[in-house]
């Protein structure tokens, strides 16, 4: 599996963005797919999962905020990001954990094993 994120750019606090990854592949439903970020010098953050139907989980630090969502049909998956704060900014990773399930270790980096190039988001004051 091969990802591709994108989407991400300069925002101003309180702005919205939304990002994409898009997934080669014909397995895709079988993978649990995750969103992940990393402030410089701070380690790789959990953000947000969704499993093969739709069932999500998200760190409480965005709930409300991120909407995480996927598209089986596309090979896609999203973050819809609202009432951006300059703590968000980061590189944003999406990465693909096969077999992933609600209530399994979908915030665990460790249990991904595909994972996309990153796409800067910045968040100003």
């Amino acid at each position: 599996v091969q990802l591709q994120a994108s989407g991400g750019g300069l925002v101003q606090t309180g702005g919205s963005l939304r990002l994409s990854c898009a997934a080669s592949g014909r397995t895709f439903s079988s993978y649990a797919m995750g969103w992940f970020r990393q402030a410089p010098g701070k380690e790789r953050q959990f953000v947000a999962a969704v499993i093969w139907n739709g069932i999500s989980t998200t760190v409480d630090s965005v709930k409300g905020r991120f909407t995480i969502s996927r598209d089986n049909a596309k090979n896609a998956v999203y973050l819809q990001m609202n009432s951006l704060k300059p703590e968000d900014t980061a590189v944003y990773y999406c990465a693909a954990q096969r077999g992933g399930y609600y209530g399994g270790a979908l915030d665990d980096f460790k249990q991904y094993t595909y994972w996309g190039q990153g796409t800067q988001v910045t968040v100003s004051s």
